[in-house]
C-alpha cells in the first residue's frame, strides 16, 4: 500500500478539505486528488465524498481512519528504529544468556527512558566492523588482537574481569572439593563444545590450556546449555568452566556443583568497545553505568591472557 497515499488520506480527513489538506502536504489540490483516487482504487470502495463544505468521511472511509492512523504510526516507528540519533542503543553481547546480559538488564532497569536493542554478532571481527559503519553502537569483546591494532577510531575500556568456575557433575572427582587449583585439573577433560576456531573465547581457553596443561576438549555438536548440563550431570569425567554471573537453571536432582578455581583465579576479561565519533545520547550513561558497577581489577591471584592487557583508549 503506498503510504503517501495513506497520509494524504489521513490529511484530508482531519482537515475536512482538499484544498487544506493540498496546502498542509505542500502539494497541489490536483495532486491530493490524484492520490485518494489511486487508494479508492486499490481498496476498492469510496473513501471520501466531495460536498459543499469540503470532504467527508464515507462509512468505509470511518472504517479506514483508525487503520490508517496506525499504518502511519507503525511506519515512523520502522524509521526510528534504524535512523542513527534516534534508534535505540544497539549494544552485542556474545550471548544472551552470560553475565553480560544481565548487566544490561539492570543498566536498562535503573534507566528504562533510555530505549535498549541486544543483538549478538558472530565474532569480534564483525562487531569491530560494525562499530565502524555504525550498525552498532557499542558491543563486549574480549580484546584478542596481539601484534594488532584496533582501527583508530574504535575506543576500548575494560568493564568487568569475570571469575571462572569449575562446573562437575556429582560423581566427578572434584564434585565436592571446597575448591581446585588450576594446576590440579592437568588430564582433567574441560569439555567445551561451543568454542568455535577463530573467536575471543577458543583464544582465551587456548592460552589457559597452554599455560597449565589443561585438555580443553571441543569436539561434538554444540547443543547449548541445556545439552551441556545433561553431559556434565550424567558424567564422572567430564567437567566444562563457567562465568560466575552465567545464570543457569537445571533440573532437580542432577545436584550439580560450581567448583571455585583458586591458585590462580582464571578471569574473563571483557571490554566495552565502541566508536570514539558515535553520537547516540545513550552510550555515555551507558558507559557511566559500567564504570560505577565495576569491581576493582585485582591482578594478585588472578590469571588472564597475556593479550588481555589493560587498553588504553585506542590500539
Amino acid at each position: 500500500m503506498d503510504l503517501n497515499a495513506v497520509r494524504t488520506f489521513v490529511a484530508v480527513a482531519e482537515a475536512g478539505q482538499f484544498q487544506r489538506a493540498a496546502v498542509d502536504l505542500s502539494l497541489t489540490q490536483q495532486a491530493v486528488s490524484k492520490r485518494i483516487a489511486a487508494l479508492e482504487r486499490e481498496l476498492g470502495v469510496r473513501l471520501l465524498t466531495r460536498t459543499a463544505r469540503g470532504a467527508d468521511l464515507t462509512i468505509d472511509g470511518q472504517a479506514f481512519l483508525p487503520h490508517a492512523r496506525a499504518l502511519l504510526s507503525a511506519e515512523e516507528r520502522a524509521t526510528a528504529a534504524v535512523r542513527p540519533g534516534s534508534r535505540a542503543l544497539r549494544v552485542d553481547i556474545v550471548g544472551r544468556r552470560l553475565c553480560l546480559a544481565g548487566v544490561l538488564r539492570e543498566f536498562h532497569r535503573l534507566r528504562p527512558d533510555l530505549a535498549l536493542d541486544v543483538v549478538t554478532l558472530p565474532s569480534a571481527e564483525a562487531a569491530v566492523a560494525a562499530l565502524g559503519d555504525g550498525t552498532i553502537d557499542a558491543t563486549f569483546r574480549a580484546i584478542t588482537m596481539p601484534g594488532q591494532r584496533l582501527p583508530r577510531e574504535i575506543e576500548a575500556e575494560p568493564v568487568l574481569d569475570e571469575p571462572l568456575f569449575l562446573f562437575t557433575g556429582p560423581g566427578h572427582v572434584y564434585a565436592g572439593a571446597a575448591s581446585v587449583s588450576l594446576p590440579d585439573l592437568a588430564g582433567h577433560r574441560i569439555w567445551m563444545p561451543g568454542n568455535a576456531p577463530g573467536t575471543e573465547w577458543a583464544a582465551y581457553y587456548e592460552a589457559l590450556a597452554a599455560d597449565f596443561g589443561l585438555t580443553i576438549d571441543t569436539l561434538g555438536p554444540n547443543f547449548g546449555v541445556e545439552g551441556l548440563i545433561d553431559t556434565v550431570a550424567g558424567s564422572t569425567t567430564v567437567a566444562t568452566f563457567l562465568g560466575e554471573h552465567t545464570p543457569l537453571v537445571w533440573p532437580s536432582g542432577y545436584d550439580l556443583r560450581l567448583v571455585p578455581v583458586r591458585d590462580p583465579t582464571p578471569v574473563y576479561p571483557h571490554s566495552l568497545l565502541w566508536h570514539g565519533e558515535n553520537p547516540h545520547p545513550a552510550l555515555a550513561p551507558l558507559r557511566a553505568h559500567l564504570a560505577a558497577v565495576q569491581p576493582d581489577r585485582d591482578e594478585a591471584g588472578t590469571w588472564r591472557p597475556g593479550w588481555a592487557r589493560r587498553p588504553r583508549g585506542h590500539h
